[in-house]
């Protein structure tokens, strides 16, 4: 208890590790310096979290300090001067998020959206988007990337028959190659009406320059133009 009292000062405290994480600006080939992601989040015996919003992070830093495993915390630095609202319940000195439970951002029933960490606002805004298009988007936050909770992402696609998987990591062997393989290999597969989409970043070395450096990451419109094709698209034989 006494360590949750100090919050930030109790980042590196029982073999528990926060690491600033995903793209950064104006640091261009650095961005391949962060190999810590690329074994954590593989790696077995490892808990892996991604915070997006300032609930988030509470929650589950709380919940990675009480759990006696090895619990990686992966912040986006770019987060750090976005504000966001704290409910009543989340400002409670006992409020903890379980670990390995996704989080429904936003109900839809036409197309499933699955991310996690600063791709949720985005998502979240290709929502509103496509709102006004007549397309209801349902956001699922997934929190933890291990363990990953699969039943969240193949129940919310049973209920919209569409997915989308959005990272800001490389397409190859990335978390939304893995979301769209729990939905492959599940009976999930049988809801699908059209296949899976991913919206990743480019694959190629981060860029320096700020036009650049925009193109190779996903942005709003990108999600947006891969549900407009999922959208579009149907599985054969689906009428």
């Amino acid at each position: 208890d006494g360590l949750e009292e100090k919050g930030e000062d109790c980042y590196q405290t029982l073999s528990n590790k926060v690491e600033p994480r995903a793209a950064r600006e104006l640091v261009a080939f650095e961005y391949l310096l962060p190999l810590l992601r690329w074994g954590a989040e593989r790696a077995p015996g490892l808990k892996v979290v991604a915070p997006y919003n300032a609930e988030d992070a509470k929650g589950l830093l709380k919940a990675a300090i009480r759990d006696p495993n090895p619990v990686v915390f992966l912040e986006n630095e770019l987060l750090y001067g976005t504000s966001f609202p704290l409910s009543d319940e989340a400002q409670s000195k006992d409020f903890v998020l379980p670990l390995g439970k996704a989080h429904i951002e936003r109900e839809g029933t036409d197309v499933t959206l699955v991310t996690f960490s600063k791709m949720v606002g985005y998502c979240l805004d290709a929502a509103e988007e496509l709102a006004a298009q007549g397309i209801s988007a349902e956001v699922l936050n997934l929190r933890s990337l291990r363990p990953l909770d699969r039943d969240a992402i193949i129940n919310s696609v049973k209920k919209t028959n569409r997915l989308v998987a959005v990272e800001e990591g490389w397409p190859q062997c990335g978390i939304a190659a893995e979301i769209c393989a729990v939905v492959m290999e599940s009976d999930a597969f049988d809801y699908l009406d059209a296949p899976v989409e991913r919206v990743t970043g480019a694959d190629v070395p981060m860029a320096y320059a700020i036009p650049l450096e925009k193109m190779s990451l996903p942005q709003v419109e990108d999600i947006v133009a891969a549900v407009s094709r999922t959208t579009e698209r149907k599985m054969y034989g689906v009428a």
